[in-house]
């Protein structure tokens, strides 16, 4: 009787979605931990290998070990491909396989790419994913060419290509490894970085959906109501940050202390950006001042937006709880935007997301209390909610967590990055539609 039950249960999409993560994980893991991926010639060990993997797949940027110069480049090798691997989705990359073999893409694998590529409809799929290659390839392509230029000076032809390849594919996956140790902190005042490696991971932030839709339509009047949402959002968001970050710290010795007032100018904008979705940094976060770091906890809770290569609870979900709180004050019994009705499942969706991300951010900052004694609350939830939002921003005390700490960060990555909804549906049971309806009754609240 049980057997016959084993053999009926289908793994739905969401639960393949963990598996084939974790999967990808692992593989990574046994491949960095590998002495030839050292340039010490031994293991870096298990776990550190598995918390590198787990950061490249789920495109975090934490890292517990240098990129640059604790990995050859074999190492550094592995962990872009994981990145490219985590950023895209491993389904995309099981279409294009399927697609080269001349195999065609059934019922069930569509319902599968939906639920990787946050697709509205299973239709027209598999042009979506043709789409998200191109215009990530596009993207990097054109992104490492301006770097190339901009590095070929100090780094010559060959190693600058090499790191422009490396950091555009990082920044575009919102991944933020980096070769260099300070991240992008010698690059400050750079406009060409700082133009470059924000507009790749704002581009990978807001989505492939809103960009394809933004290349077909051109017109705002003709944008989906989720591209709408996702724009508006995202620059309210940049240009608060932006001002906020540069108000807070302007007078911060420890941040902007001995920068020009246009190299201030181009830090606030980048951590303002970087801080929702890739992890680079361009002035050392150590000095941060406790009000700042929790602007950049509300950032990176945020995170960027649904489809995307980003974490978070995603931008659009803000929005919509925002527009349901405005349309409940205003008494309205409809919650409506752009001229356009939202359901209530989605706000329940949106709500829900919302709880359970905060739920969990606030236990594992509660873990990291117990695991890693010592240091300020305020650092712990940064680095719980960085991991959570897949962002990779740090204050310096990632290398030390103890081995528990790590486990729960990895945890905390890996639930980022599949999303608090995805995991609660794949533990769940198979959902059941209840044909009984019970009389209403009215409670109080607030």
């Amino acid at each position: 009787m049980d057997l016959a039950r084993l053999k009926k249960r289908e793994i739905n999409p969401h639960q393949w979605s963990v598996i084939g993560f974790a999967v990808i994980i692992f593989i990574g893991a046994i491949l960095l931990a590998l002495p030839s991926s050292s340039t010490s010639g031994k293991s870096i060990g298990f776990l550190d290998a598995l918390f590198t993997s787990t950061s490249a797949v789920c495109v975090t940027g934490l890292v517990v070990l240098d990129t640059g110069s604790d990995f050859t480049l074999l190492g550094q090798g592995i962990i872009l491909l994981l990145i490219q691997i985590g950023g895209m989705g491993f389904m995309v990359y099981g279409v294009i396989i399927a697609l080269l073999l001349g195999k065609k893409i059934g019922l069930r694998q569509r319902v599968f790419i939906q639920e990787s590529t946050k697709s509205a409809s299973i239709q027209g799929l598999v042009k979506l994913v043709l789409s998200i290659v191109v215009i990530t390839l596009s993207f990097e392509a054109a992104g490492a060419f301006v770097l190339w230029l901009r590095w070929m000076p100090e780094l010559g032809v060959g190693e600058s290509a090499y790191y422009a390849v490396f950091h555009a594919v990082s920044s575009f996956n919102n991944a933020g490894f980096g070769l260099w140790s300070d991240s992008l902190v010698r690059y400050v005042g750079d406009p060409i970085v700082n133009i470059v490696i924000s507009f790749l991971f704002i581009f990978g932030g807001i989505g492939f959906i809103v960009i394809v839709d933004i290349v077909k339509k051109r017109r705002w009047s003709l944008f989906a109501l989720h591209t709408k949402i996702v724009l508006l959002i995202s620059a309210l968001l940049t240009v608060g940050g932006f001002i906020l970050i540069l108000i807070l710290e302007l007078l911060n010795p420890a941040v902007f202390g001995g920068l020009s007032w246009s190299e201030k100018l181009w830090a606030a904008y980048f951590q303002s950006v970087t801080t929702r979705t890739a992890g680079f940094n361009s002035v050392d976060l150590g000095g941060l001042l406790t009000a700042t770091q929790f602007l950049m906890v509300f950032l990176m809770f945020v995170g960027a937006s649904s489809g995307s290569t980003g974490g978070g609870i995603k931008t659009n979900t803000l929005m919509i709880l925002l527009v349901a709180m405005y349309s409940s004050i205003r008494g309205r019994s409809q919650v409506h935007i752009f001229k356009r009705k939202i359901s209530h499942n989605i706000v329940l969706s949106a709500l829900s997301v919302i709880l359970l991300s905060l739920g969990l951010v606030l236990f594992v900052s509660f873990l990291l209390t117990i695991t890693e004694g010592g240091k300020e609350f305020i650092d712990l939830l940064f680095e719980a909610t960085s991991a959570f939002g897949t962002v990779g921003m740090s204050v310096g005390i990632t290398p030390d967590l103890t081995p528990a700490g790590k486990m729960i960060i990895i945890f905390t990555m890996f639930a980022g990055r599949l999303g608090p909804l995805t995991l609660a549906f794949a533990l769940a049971r198979k959902l059941k539609v209840s044909k009984i309806g019970y009389p209403e009754e009215k409670i109080l609240v607030g």
